[in-house]
């Protein structure tokens, strides 16, 4: 599929990209160019995968209109990974969350319909489902101007994968306990019986190839993803660790943050399919042509939601799946 391709990454220097980027190299793409804002990132990057001569470094932001256009000169496939995306940090400046993951994303899909590119994959989140805070409202936005872009009468796909919290990505819980363990022995949760989405990053990415591969545009792809208690993962982290008295302290429910993260809420059930055993498929409510016909004998999702306090993990469970992520 991308054998011989150009393919674009914004946000490329984060966890998602240097995955990405792996995994893509087994295509033997002919460029794959990493636009992001970070020279000292890039920079890293680059020394990791120096062997690599068909990886291009640009420096730029996406919410610049023309250096957006620029990068996506004679580029194939774009894969949209660029935003701000810490809760908080949203909360707090929710003007710079739209900049860049509105505006930014409506530059994406400028620049993409501008070069013919082949396809756009959109990279979204649970908190994009039914959203309480700031982050969520603009991936929200981001989903609704990806799908609508599909009906702009071009050539270019637009397709958007949604997905719960991703194993050992910057600023992950995993790496916040360590942290914590290690330089206080103890670990701060905001609510004992919050619970989230988990996947590992190897496993999310050979889903968002799938969902390229199988897509007509128009969609919202969304893994099928394990949940735990918060509580669970810390304790089992703990254990693992073999360091003594670490004390667990709840710390309280940040603005904007949920109990139980949501993939697919109540209205999204109403108009989503189950696709197969790792996707259900959210069907855009608008007309974009070829969808329905392709999705016709699909079967329709019977669920109230798809929330994360459904079919939680074990202990064991956990263990196992931080094993497979390299955690332990």
């Amino acid at each position: 599929m991308f054998n011989n391709q150009t393919i674009l990454v914004t946000g490329g220097t984060g966890s998602w990209g240097y995955e990405l980027v792996r995994q893509l190299l087994e295509f033997k793409p002919k460029e794959i160019r990493i636009f992001s804002r970070n020279e000292s990132s890039q920079f890293t990057m680059g020394q990791e995968f120096k062997e690599d001569s068909c990886l291009k470094f640009l420096i730029g932001d996406i919410r610049d209109r023309e250096a957006m256009a620029e990068a996506a000169k004679g580029t194939d496939y774009i894969f949209h990974l660029a935003a701000l995306k810490h809760v908080p940090v949203c909360e707090a400046q929710p003007l710079e969350a739209l900049k860049t993951n509105v505006h930014g994303t409506q530059n994406v899909i400028d620049a993409a319909i501008a070069n013919n590119v082949r396809s756009v994959v959109y990279i979204s989140t649970d908190k994009a489902s039914d959203p309480s805070n700031f982050y969520g409202f603009s991936k929200a936005m981001g989903e609704r101007l990806i799908i609508h872009a599909n009906t702009l009468g071009t050539a270019t796909k637009f397709v958007c994968i949604r997905g719960g919290n991703v194993l050992g990505t910057n600023g992950s819980v995993i790496h916040v306990f360590k942290k914590q363990m290690a330089e206080t022995n103890k670990v701060g949760i905001t609510d004992l019986k919050m619970t989230r989405f988990f996947l590992t990053l190897q496993d999310a990415i050979k889903l968002v190839f799938k969902a390229v591969k199988d897509s007509v545009g128009g969609e919202i792809f969304v893994m099928k993803m394990p949940t735990c208690k918060i509580v669970d993962l810390a304790e089992v982290l703990i254990e693992e660790s073999g360091k003594k008295n670490v004390k667990i302290e709840t710390t309280g429910v940040r603005p904007g943050e949920k109990i139980h993260e949501l993939l697919l809420s109540n209205y999204e059930c109403s108009y989503s399919i189950i696709y197969d055993d790792e996707y259900y498929v959210i069907l855009p409510s608008i007309f974009i042509e070829g969808v329905k016909e392709r999705y016709a004998g699909y079967e329709p999702v019977k669920l109230e939601n798809y929330d994360s306090s459904d079919n939680l993990m074990s202990k064991s469970e956990i263990k196992a799946m931080l094993r497979r992520g390299g955690f332990l």
